[in-house]
Order: C-alpha cells, then structure tokens, then sequence
C-alpha cells in the first residue's frame, strides 16, 4: 500500500518500560477511511500502541507516521489526532454543546462555524435532545455519544477509540456499534480502536490486529482471521465458542484427484481421513500436529461412520436456536454446536466428524499450514 496524505503507519515500532517490553517491533498500516481493531488479552500491548499514536507515549524504537508526517518527537497536541477513552471526560459544568464546541475554539472558527459543526454531529449521533444537558442528566449511552461526537465534530488526521464501549451494557453496546460504524464509514479518515471484546472487533472492523505479549501475530479481514488464523493462539483466541484444537500425528499426505489433498491423522486413539489445504503434502510422516476445528465445523454423525470420532456425549448447553454439546473422546473435551432440534441426550455415544474442507492444521511450531 503506498503512502497517502491521510493514513498511520507504524514501522518496527518497540515501547519499552525499563525491561519491560510492552510493544515489540510492531508493524501497521491503517488507510484512510479504514477501521483497524487493536484486540487482544489484557497486558498484550494494545493500548500502549495506541498511546503511541496519540503521542501520549513515545516509541522507545521504530517509527510512527501520520499522513505522511514523522510524529515520534511530536507531543499529543501537535499532532492533531482524536482520541475517545473509555472514561468518557466530559466537562461536568458544561452543557453537551459546550462539551461538543470546546474543542473546536482552538481552531480559531466563527459562532457559526462552530453551531454548524455541532447540528452536524448532533444529527448524526441522535443528541438534539440533550444539547442544553449537563452530564450528570445524561444516561451511559449519551455520554459515550457525546465523548465520540467530541472526537468527530474536529478535522483530525485519525480517530483513536480505547475502549469506548467497555463501561455499556449489552443492548447499548449493540446500539453503539452500528452508530459508531455508520459514523466512521463517512469520515474518510484512519481509525484505530482498542478492544478487548472480539465480538466488538469482528462486527467493527475492516481489519484486525490480534496482538499477544506486545506483539501483533496476525492482520487480517475478520473473515480471513476467523476462516485462516495464522497461528494456534490466534485460533484459539478468535471464536466463540472456542475452537477445538487437538494434538494429533500426521500418518501420511497425498494430493487428491480433485486437486486437493487427503491426509491420515493419528489422533485420540483413533485413525481418521480427511481433505487439508494441499500444502500440508510438504509435512513429514509422523509428524506432530495440531489440527483445529470450529464447534461448528462438527457435525453428529452415527457412531459407525468412517472418519469420524468416537465420542461420549458428556454436557449439553442450550443455545437459544442452538447447542453446545461437549463430547468426551479419551479425557478430551470436544466442543460441537448443533442445532436445538438435534435429538441427543448426556451419555449417549455418538460420531462426530470434520465438515468437509473445515480442518485446519497446524504445524509443529503452532504456525497454519497453508
């Protein structure tokens, strides 16, 4: 992607605390009009990348630029950048449009400029109503519309979210998601949101960037992350629920008369055949795997069938349209969603096999073949 007049880039980017390194080598492009998903655990580094952006950190190494700009030794008023916590920091004494044009007097724009800008972003974020409130009179949900009007209502080169729906409850955090989206989509402007929340990421983002231990271990659509994690902990990280990861021993691998290519696994006790992305041909007999497999990737199958696992069903969770069935196969528990309708019942013995072309393996190293 070459550079534009309005995207951030970060390049080996490393944030250091004495010996802690809280951000290791980071590399990131967000484009203008682009949605990126900081996620990740607690700890992971997210919000020490984004501070670094905002130039409340500075980077211990590497290089950030905004539109183009070198900002490492820029401070965060010099960078014009707007950032939204998730504490909302709005003004107690001022009224809602107060809170929306304080910052907009340092732009040196007239009275009208400025209500211009303010029905603008009222409109948009639904706050005609509440404009003459003071925060303390507002609910949760207007307070974080207000925090993110305050961000939008500016000209900034890029928007930095951390955390900005973490303290609403499931309904408003649904609400809040499709405005938030809606109101980026027309911005045109490089946005980067903290979360810790992967659902928030998958319905948010046009990209995410899954980071762990200060590094960011894969970029990609939320399609591709879902459909090819990169790695076993990305596989494990994304997906609710969890996909099953399980260790087995490669028998042996052959490409298939379709183009594809049919592996022979070795694993909780049993031997079983399946299609692999053709690149696991390049894999040595008996070697040590992990293969990866959606609860949804499952599906229940006569005990007799071949191919298939033979489990134990040992727990069952409905699931409003669907259920969590948790399957014991030698100590192992083994997730599948199947339908509310399916007719199973605790200690019954089932099969349950890989949907076809679902299968993802992964090497000795934990990395996706492919």
């Amino acid at each position: 992607m070459s550079a534009t007049q309005s995207d951030i880039r970060l390049h080996n980017v490393t944030k250091r605390f004495n010996e802690l390194i809280a951000v290791n080598a980071a590399n990131l492009t967000v484009a203008a009009g682009e949605v990126v998903c900081l996620l990740g655990p607690s700890g992971c580094g997210k919000t020490t990348t984004l501070r670094m952006i905002a130039g409340l950190d500075f980077a211990s190494d590497g290089e950030i630029t905004i539109a183009g700009r070198r900002v490492n030794e820029l401070p965060a008023r010099d960078r014009n950048v707007a950032m939204a916590f998730q504490f909302y920091a709005l003004y107690p004494s001022l009224t809602v449009e107060e809170n929306l044009a304080y910052p907009l007097h340092a732009e040196g724009l007239s009275r009208a400029q400025i209500a211009e800008r303010i029905a603008r972003v009222a409109k948009v974020l639904e706050l005609q109503s509440v404009l003459k409130r003071r925060p303390h009179q507002l609910g949760e949900g207007e307070k974080q519309r207000v925090a993110v009007g305050r961000s939008i209502v500016r000209t900034p080169t890029c928007f930095l979210f951390d955390e900005p729906l973490s303290r609403l409850d499931i309904q408003l955090r649904q609400t809040m998601r499709t405005q938030i989206k809606e109101v980026l989509a027309h911005l045109d402007k490089p946005t980067v949101i903290v979360t810790h929340d992967q659902i928030e990421a998958l319905t948010m983002a046009d990209r995410i960037a899954v980071m762990r231990a200060g590094r960011i271990e894969q970029v990609a659509s939320p399609h591709d992350l879902f459909s090819r994690p990169a790695n076993l902990f990305v596989a494990g990280f994304i997906g609710t629920p969890q996909m099953n990861l399980l260790p087995a021993t490669l028998l042996d691998v052959a490409h298939s008369a379709e183009g594809g290519a049919v592996a022979r696994f070795h694993l909780l006790g049993e031997d079983i055949s399946a299609a692999v992305d053709p690149a696991a041909v390049r894999l040595s007999a008996g070697s040590k795997v992990t293969l990866g497999v959606r609860p949804r990737s499952f599906e229940i199958v006569a005990p007799d069938v071949p191919d298939a696992l033979h489990s134990v069903v040992d727990l069952v969770e409905p699931m409003g349209a669907e259920m969590l069935l948790h399957l014991l196969e030698h100590g192992t528990d083994i997730r599948c969603v199947v339908s509310h309708t399916a007719r199973v019942a605790v200690g019954e013995k089932v099969g349950v096999r890989c949907k076809q072309g679902q299968l993802h393996v992964f090497d000795e190293t934990g990395v996706l073949v492919q």
